[in-house]
């Protein structure tokens, strides 16, 4: 997979998009859950702009602990299956969809993730509604019917790529996608994780749940437990600080096992072998992650796959906090390091993906810094984060590519100029 991304270009725009208005217009979103997760937060994020713009936003859904805040949001949850992958349920579902459209009469359908997407291109070419999708994640697989599979994603009128890596991504596995490509990055919203927003309680309580020692550094990793996020290679970058020296710092793996008991079991068994109980814990699934990143002295993403975006390094650097990141996907976009920048403009650190010995020395680094030279990176990542990830920036991103699929600024660009029929892939997204 490619690590650089072309830059292509995209479709004329309207002149002044500003006189395309959102007022009275419905969007539908579909996804398949709810729940925790970056294109939850995204489809929730972007609901809460159509509100704010005088627009009408459906999601469709199986549910999931998000559907308050949606609501809270303004957003209307559409209860929908739309978590399904049998081939038969899905055909079921194009039917289904369309009869929906026809009903609450969308302007725009935007799909987050394959299996619904499948679902809604059908309906949508059906009933003759714009599609959009955007690719939230890097989708593996080579054979022809994997990429078959993942190419719906490429399909929409406009297809919204979360990064310029996944921008690279579409263009090699779908050249014909490429000029309906825009590139729009996850938002973080800078009043929330803004250190000043986080009451010093909130800490306290977080580093009494972990069971961190008063005057203990945090070193986090806050991702889904699976062994392509790193926590494996956490552990041994820990045990190789602890025998240079390392004393005062506890390695907290933040994180919802989403059901890998076997997983679990490995980081338990790697952990005491490594002789770091008590120094390396698992905590599980942590809701206030703003004051996660505040009380961590460093945060580390250290991801043995590449990542389509790298939200917790975005997060982490707008709470000021050192990131250390391994040099592989996307992240490293959202990460000013050396030698890309000097290094007195960092904010943080790359280092080799799956490389213990390199994830501890950067690290130590990171830990080591004086206070002056911490304050004046912390000041250096929360500009760069304000400058280019912001969740206003996203947000607007994303409603000029709706206004530009309003104004018929952009067409389907479908590679074979069929919907095509779900694939009877079962991978999950």
């Amino acid at each position: 997979m490619p690590q650089a991304s072309p830059r292509a270009p995209s479709p004329a725009a309207p002149k002044d998009l500003s006189a395309v208005s959102l007022t009275g217009v419905t969007v539908l979103q579909i996804i398949p859950a709810l729940d925790a997760g970056g294109a939850e937060r995204t489809t929730i994020d972007i609901a809460g702009a159509l509100v704010d713009a005088g627009a009408r936003a459906l999601v469709a859904s199986r549910g999931g602990r998000l559907v308050s805040e949606l609501q809270a949001r303004g957003g209307i949850w559409v209860p929908f299956p739309a978590d399904s992958k049998n081939p038969a349920a899905m055909a079921w579902n194009v039917a289904r969809l369309a009869r929906l459209i026809r009903l609450e009469r969308p302007a725009i359908v935007h799909a987050r993730s394959r299996a619904p997407a499948w679902v809604a291109l059908g309906a949508a070419r059906a009933t003759g509604t714009p599609f959009v999708t955007t690719f939230h994640g890097s989708y593996g697989g080579t054979s022809a019917l994997k990429l078959r599979y993942n190419s719906v994603m490429a399909r929409g009128d406009v297809v919204i790529a979360n990064s310029d890596y996944t921008r690279g991504l579409i263009a090699s596995l779908y050249p014909w996608a490429v000029p309906q490509v825009a590139v729009v990055h996850r938002g973080t919203d800078l009043k929330l994780f803004a250190p000043g927003a986080v009451a010093p309680g909130r800490v306290a309580k977080l580093r009494a749940d972990w069971g961190v020692e008063a005057g203990d550094r945090i070193v986090l990793l806050a991702a889904r437990l699976t062994g392509w996020k790193g926590q494996r290679v956490l552990i041994e970058a820990a045990r190789l600080l602890r025998a240079a020296g390392l004393d005062g710092t506890h390695f907290v793996l933040a994180g919802d096992p989403q059901g890998r008991s076997r997983y679990v079991a490995e980081l338990d068994e790697a952990i005491a072998a490594a002789g770091l109980d008590g120094i390396v814990s698992r905590v599980g699934h942590v809701a206030d992650m703003p004051a996660a990143f505040l009380a961590a002295s460093v945060v580390v993403v250290p991801s043995t796959k590449p990542e389509a975006f790298g939200r917790s390094a975005v997060e982490a650097q707008a709470m000021g906090t050192p990131v250390v990141v391994s040099d592989l996907g996307a992240v490293p976009e959202t990460v000013l390091s050396a030698p890309r920048v000097p290094v007195e403009a960092r904010t943080g650190w790359c280092v080799p993906p799956d490389d213990p010995r390199n994830l501890a020395l950067a690290i130590g680094e990171a830990l080591a810094l004086g206070a002056s030279a911490r304050d004046a990176l912390a000041r250096r990542a929360q500009a760069h984060v304000a400058d280019h990830f912001s969740l206003e920036r996203m947000e607007r991103g994303t409603l000029d590519l709706y206004r530009e699929v309003l104004a018929g600024r952009r067409r389907a660009a479908s590679g074979d100029g069929k919907p095509g029929a779900p694939s009877p892939d079962a991978t999950r997204r």
